[in-house]
């Protein structure tokens, strides 16, 4: 079971209406509320760093392969294969 910790908030009279109505339709607690559309939105950005992670990873990868093909032709990697 996951620790809870208790946050403030203070919002603008008809944004914390909102809030009570949104969650009133979705059967949900406030916090059960906002919890999901936390969850919700950090799904998104979960996303995007891993793709951020990836996209480096591929680029350190191209720049070890030019590394490692560095003055090489076809004709001497395929002299190196015969051998």
């Amino acid at each position: 079971m996951s620790a809870t910790v208790r946050k403030n908030f203070v919002f603008d009279e008809e944004i914390a209406m909102h809030l009570e109505e949104l969650a009133k339709n979705n059967n949900q607690s406030m916090t059960s509320f906002v919890e999901d559309m936390i969850e919700e939105k950090y799904g998104s950005v979960k996303v995007k760093k891993r793709l951020a992670a990836f996209k480096r990873s591929i680029e350190i990868a191209n720049e070890i392969g030019k590394d490692l093909m560095e003055d090489k032709t076809i004709q001497s990697i395929k002299a190196e294969m015969d051998v």
